[in-house]
Order: C-alpha cells, then sequence, then structure tokens
C-alpha cells in the first residue's frame, strides 16, 4: 500500500521495522508510513512524525462493531441442526477490508460447532463512525459476541449445562462435521480440549458455589464459557520467505521480514530454525537473526491473521533444511564454510513455503463456501467473576483458557501470548470504548485494562494435536486468546446473577440496567 501512494516501485521503498510495541493487526493499513515518505521525498531530508495521545487514538483505526441478529435450532436433546444470523457491520467511512471483515462474520459465527443447516446474511455500512481497520482476532470477536451467547441463551432456555451443550455440539469425527463454510476442520481435536477443560470447569462450580454460600448477596459469582477456534493466514493461499547463510566462522544467519508486534518473531524465528539446524550441531547462539529490514530480508508477507508461525516458520524451516542438504558430505559428516565454497557448494539458501491447501476450493464470497485456512487454533475459555449489584462493577477474579494451537515451539512465547490477549479479552468485555470523542480520547478514559483489573490466577492449558500444514505439527497463536474471552465474561455475568448483557462494554452502568430487568 505505502509504494502506490507514493507513486515508486516496491523495490525502491526501503523498509526497516522499529521496536513496535503491540499495533495488534491495525498496521495492515498503514498510516503515517506514507505521509512519512512524502515528507521526505519532498523534502529531500529524514522525517519523524509523533501523535499526541488524541492524535494517536483518534488516527488509528478501531475494531468496527458488528450488530448480529442470530438464532439457533435444536432438538430436545440440544443438539443444534440449524443456525441463521443477518448482521450488519459498521465499518466507518471507508470500504478497505470491509468486504473481508464481513466474510470473517460468515466464517466464524458458530464455527465451533457442526450445524448441518446455515442460513444468514451479512451486510458492510459505512458510517461516519470511527473508520473500522483490522484488529487482534479479525472478525471474530465480534463474531462470538452473536453465536457464543445466543448459545448460552439456548442452554439456558432448555434447562442444559452451557458447558454440556457446547460439548454435544463440537467437532467431531465421527459425525464428519464440518466448519460454517462447508469443509472439514484441519484437525478434529475439540472432543479432547472438552475432556482436559472439564475438572477446572467443576472446580469453578464449586468455587463460585462456595462464595455465593458465603457472601451476603451483594456480591455474586458466576462462572462463564465459550469457544472459540480462528484461522492462521489471510484467507486462501498464502505464502512467505526466508534467506538462510552460512557464515565463514561457522554460524548461520537468518534473514525474513517476521514483523514483531510485540509478540515473539525473534523466539519465532529463532526456534524455527534451530529445531531444523541442531541436527547439524548447531547451538541458539550460534544463530544470527536479521529481521524486518527489506534491504536485507525478503518479503515474508504481514504479520497478522496468526499466520507468521506457519507460513514464515515453515519457509524458515525449508530454508535450513536446504542449507542441511547442502552441508551434508556424501560419506557422512557436514561440510564447513570453506569446504563447500572449494567444491563451489551454495551457503545461501532461499526457504519459500506457499500454502496452496485452499486452492482447490477458494471461498465463493457470495455464499461464504469454500476452504479459507490450513491450520485453526482452539480455544475454550473459564472466566470466573464477581459481580458487585449495588455498583454494577464486575470484576475477573480467576481465568482459565484450554487451548490447542498445535505443537508449541516455545511455550513461553505461546504463554505470552495467551496472557496478553486474556488480559486484552478483559477490557473488550468491561471496559473499553470509542463512543465519544470528548471521553474516549486519552489513557484514562479510553477503557483499556489497568494491572488492577487483572487477575493474578490466569491458567492456560495446552492440548497439543499436530498439524499436518505447520512447521512441526504447529499453528500460529497469537489470535487464539482474543477470539471469544468476552462473551464468556458476560455468560458469567449472566451466571452470577441471571442479567444478560449482549453488548461490549459491559460497564457498571450497563450491568446495573440488565440486572432490574431480572425478576
Amino acid at each position: 500500500m505505502i509504494a502506490p501512494g507514493l507513486g515508486i516501485a516496491p523495490e525502491k521503498l526501503r523498509l526497516v521495522q522499529n521496536n513496535a510495541g503491540g499495533t495488534f493487526g491495525y498496521k495492515f493499513s498503514p498510516t503515517m508510513e506514507a505521509l512519512v515518505g512524502v515528507a521526505a521525498m519532498a523534502t529531500e531530508r529524514p522525517v519523524f512524525l509523533r501523535y499526541d495521545m488524541k492524535q494517536h487514538i483518534t488516527y488509528t483505526g478501531k475494531r468496527s462493531p458488528f450488530f448480529v441478529k442470530m438464532k439457533y435450532g435444536a432438538d430436545k436433546t440440544g443438539k443444534i441442526n440449524a443456525m441463521e444470523q443477518t448482521f450488519y457491520v459498521d465499518h466507518g467511512p471507508y470500504s478497505e477490508f470491509g468486504d473481508l471483515l464481513t466474510l470473517r462474520g460468515t466464517q466464524f459465527m458458530g464455527s465451533p460447532y457442526g450445524i448441518a443447516n446455515v442460513r444468514g446474511a451479512g451486510y458492510t455500512v459505512c458510517t461516519n463512525h470511527a473508520w473500522g481497520s483490522a484488529f487482534r482476532a479479525y472478525g471474530s470477536p465480534q463474531s462470538y459476541m452473536g453465536s457464543e451467547i445466543a448459545i448460552d441463551v439456548l442452554a439456558a432456555k432448555m434447562g442444559v449445562d452451557p458447558f454440556d451443550i457446547r460439548e454435544m455440539n463440537c467437532y467431531k469425527a465421527s459425525e464428519k462435521s464440518t466448519i460454517p463454510t462447508g469443509f472439514k476442520p484441519d484437525v478434529y481435536c475439540e472432543e479432547e480440549l472438552f475432556k482436559l477443560a472439564r475438572p477446572k470447569y467443576e472446580e469453578a462450580k464449586k468455587r463460585v458455589t462456595a462464595k455465593n454460600a458465603a457472601a451476603g448477596g451483594k456480591v455474586k459469582y458466576g462462572v462463564g464459557v465459550s469457544l472459540g477456534v480462528y484461522g492462521c493466514g489471510l484467507d486462501g493461499v498464502d505464502s512467505s520467505e526466508c534467506w538462510v547463510d552460512l557464515n565463514p566462522d561457522g554460524t548461520v544467519t537468518v534473514r525474513n521480514s517476521w514483523e514483531d508486534h510485540g509478540q515473539g518473531a525473534d523466539i519465532g524465528t529463532l526456534t524455527s530454525a534451530h529445531e531444523t539446524l541442531r541436527k547439524a550441531g548447531f547451538t541458539p547462539d550460534m544463530i544470527k537473526l536479521d529481521l524486518c529490514d527489506t534491504k536485507h530480508t525478503p518479503n515474508s508477507g504481514p504479520a497478522g491473521g496468526s499466520r507468521s508461525a506457519v507460513m514464515t516458520g515453515n519457509a524458515t524451516r525449508l530454508a535450513c533444511e536446504k542449507l542441511l542438504e547442502n552441508m551434508k558430505k556424501p560419506g557422512g559428516g557436514w561440510r564447513t564454510y570453506a569446504e563447500m565454497k572449494t567444491e563451489g557448494v551454495e551457503t545461501h539458501c532461499v526457504g519459500k513455503w506457499v500454502a496452496t491447501y485452499c486452492s482447490t476450493n477458494p471461498v465463493d464470497q457470495a455464499t461464504s463456501q469454500g476452504e479459507p485456512f490450513s491450520i485453526y487454533m482452539y480455544t475454550i475459555f473459564l472466566p470466573e467473576v464477581a459481580v458487585d449489584t449495588e455498583t454494577g462493577k464486575v470484576k475477573v477474579e480467576k481465568f482459565t483458557a484450554v487451548a490447542d494451537v498445535g505443537t508449541i515451539l516455545n511455550k513461553l512465547a505461546v504463554d505470552g501470548n495467551f496472557y496478553g490477549g486474556l488480559a486484552q479479552g478483559i477490557g473488550l468485555a468491561l471496559s473499553e470504548d470509542f463512543e465519544d470523542l470528548k471521553k474516549h480520547t486519552n489513557l484514562m478514559r479510553c477503557g483499556i485494562p489497568y494491572p488492577k483489573d487483572v487477575p493474578d490466577e490466569m491458567e492456560v492449558l495446552y492440548l497439543e494435536t499436530p498439524r499436518p500444514e505447520g512447521p512441526y505439527g504447529a499453528a500460529g497463536c497469537g489470535e487464539a486468546p482474543l477470539d471469544a474471552p468476552h462473551p464468556a465474561i458476560l455468560n458469567a455475568i449472566f451466571n452470577a446473577t441471571g442479567a444478560r448483557i449482549t453488548r461490549v462494554p459491559a460497564k457498571p452502568e450497563v450491568v446495573l440496567e440488565a440486572l432490574k430487568k431480572v425478576h
């Protein structure tokens, strides 16, 4: 986007990524980069652009809200046979990615469950509200606000436990369950995921029951459930590239453009490379990283859609495998740099990974049928909340997540992604807002969660089902913790109080209003 905006060829544009912190998707829509580029071209001098906080908050894109009308149809046992939804996407004044975002609604609403009959329509609407851009778990948080609260409503009406109804309807190989777009998921892991989560859910129910028995009624306690699924990729065919060089001193330099938003691109690259190179005796300290400078690194695609661990991880693996092939001696052992040069063997290797898995059945935008992703991530969310019925204040006291993101290549990085995502989910559920340009344009009042809003007790359990298309069986992980934590929190409020809330944020005044409707 930047190069066409500047009127130059992509190869004439050099991008060097600075340490960015958390951008969480909105960098899919370049903003200040093109402005700085134009200014540099006009002045022929280095240019620096700095926003104040109000400019930063108003100039960056926001997650587009969905307005969803959702219905499930089930038999008397709770088995869901049909789903119908109509939804409208408030995408603000610009159309960028609006069609894809609306398509995501059809991909994710009801997606954790095998539903034989699905009917629905989504509409992208242009408004004079905040401009919509990509944000972490793109399209799924809005989708699950509809489908994960609707299934809770269904469970309550039928007198079925909300955990049980989800387990009953999850993807099953025995039933040949399909995703909403009509094809099989990458793996059938949800049944085992529920088995892993069951003891944690039963423990949580006992805890909140004991707390309610001991409390005087002013504060009520509850546990919520939700199930989220998110795909790894950019919808359809996707690709990435990595370069690897053996150096004269026996070290290896790995080059790619896996952009780091704070999620751990460096350790992701290092782990993907080392897992291959260790076969030749390379240790992590012998692997040098040269990342995200387009003068020295290839185009690895954007760091978004939880794609990088899969696409760039595979590209890195392939480049390292090619280097080992070149280093291998016919009689056994490994060539040195000097031996390879003497023998005319290439020390520079290129790894290109193209995910063609989805090319056979591309998604039809009119019908939403097709295979959008080659790999998925699965998470069960189990938050425990305390609701002050006099003030409406909600506190998440413990958050448990049970996830399957394939083979875990680096647990510290995956844990970090999950803890951060769950914290964001708490903010999304209870406090974050952007409705009032006078009120919500500073850090104190825009609703980001503070440390005191996030529980000390956060527990993440992993089921590791190897992914056939992932590097060493890995999926991505970045967006798995933020696809459906917020409906689980709203479901927990219902479990505690009987008050059903169907929009976010559930600020105290919203909770108090909902409590008035409880009979």
